[in-house]
């Protein structure tokens, strides 16, 4: 065994591939190298629609994983509480309709950070033009302190009368997260 020490590695021709090892080789990072600076990183949906009450804040029941790269969204609690820190990238978005048809009046989608809302995002038709359904969408870049630091995805809306609903399923929703740096 021996060991290679430089500064750069690059391919012979321009736009060329470099290869480290072959199929199967691993490879020993030492203590404090990163593999890949987006990670942790999960993203969740919903197994169900949810009704909630008019016009209060209500957290979205995202307990289906797609991934979770650490093992760091809970999806009995519906939050991500990352144990390295940084800076994360937060996102979210949703479906939101009452049952009563064009009757929704103001949707609203959230990212709280341990337990207040952080980032809110709204959609105002106005008085006189009531949709039958939104969908909603938001992002935001937090700081995350690698112990205590959650986040959850909340929901409102205001009909005009019915239940809201919050699509939580299918393709129309997702929350998810991932570290962009430090």
């Amino acid at each position: 065994m021996g060991t290679i020490k430089t500064t750069n590695i690059e391919p012979i021709a321009d736009n060329g591939t470099v290869t480290l090892g072959s199929s199967g080789d691993q490879f020993t990072l030492a203590t404090g190298a990163k593999s890949s600076f987006l990670y942790p990183a999960f993203e969740a949906k919903g197994g169900a629609e949810q009704t909630a009450s008019d016009n209060t804040w209500t957290k979205l029941n995202m307990n289906t994983e797609v991934f979770d790269t650490n093992s760091m969204y809970d999806t009995s609690a519906y939050r991500f509480t990352p144990t390295v820190a940084g800076k994360y990238n937060v996102y979210g978005q949703v479906g939101i309709y009452s049952n009563t048809n064009y009757q929704l009046q103001i949707p609203n989608l959230a990212i709280y950070k341990n337990g207040s809302n952080y980032k809110y995002s709204a959609n105002n038709e106005g008085n006189t033009n009531y949709p039958n359904e939104r969908t909603l969408t938001i992002t935001a870049v937090l700081e995350m302190n690698g112990s205590s630091d959650y986040v959850e995805l909340y929901a409102r809306a205001n009909v005009i009368s019915g239940v809201p609903i919050f699509e939580t399923v299918s393709t129309i929703s997702n929350f998810g997260a991932y570290r962009i740096g430090t």
